[in-house]
């Protein structure tokens, strides 16, 4: 497979988390990349299984110490990034690896591995439909769901043209078999 990297964004409740356990079902050669953060657990996640969930103090020590790929502050002392220990720990175990990372960074992924990277992003079909699937998770306080609009509208506009494809996750199971073929096409480069 040779060190490949497949990227998926989309502002949060678009459906790139779905979309990519799909893919993860599918490909035994892929291996979900953990991105790592400063926000803390919700629900049942796990350290080391959705996220590396680290401090925001210790997170700023790791970026001055050069240890991510990319990172981002996506709010104030919520932070976001890909360990390069993470990246070569898949690589080493010949594996392609899978983002699942908002659209900024998604974005930086695609500049930092070039050709080596397919970048999708996956759009909600209108963002009334963002805001149904927002609120039928029931994670998130009102407030948190209004910033997370706001953030969404903003990434949209900054995505558009800046990803190898674009896919608007409105009938799932389409979404699932456009994304396999896109996936396909690209590992057999």
């Amino acid at each position: 497979m040779g060190n490949k990297v497949i990227i998926f964004s989309a502002p949060s409740g678009a459906g790139k988390s779905t979309v990519v356990g799909h893919l993860l079902g599918l490909h035994p050669e892929f291996e979900f990349s953990v991105s790592a953060t400063s926000r803390q657990p919700r629900g049942a996640e796990r350290d080391g299984v959705e996220y590396y969930f680290i401090e925001a103090e210790k997170f700023r020590s790791l970026i001055a110490d050069d240890a991510f790929v990319e990172y981002e502050e996506v709010y104030k002392d919520r932070f976001y990034g890909t360990l390069k220990s993470e990246v070569e720990r898949i690589w080493n175990a010949g594996h392609v690896i899978i983002f699942d990372v908002d659209v900024k960074g998604g974005y930086n992924l695609k500049k930092y591995f070039g050709d080596k990277a397919l970048s999708i992003l996956i759009l909600p079909p209108s963002m009334e439909v963002l805001e149904s699937r927002l609120r039928g998770r029931g994670t998130d306080t009102e407030e948190a769901i209004a910033e997370r609009l706001s953030k969404a509208q903003w990434e949209i506009d900054f995505a558009h043209g800046r990803f190898d494809c674009e896919l608007v996750n409105d009938v799932l199971e389409q979404t699932f078999r456009e994304s396999e073929r896109i996936v396909d096409e690209f590992l057999s480069k």
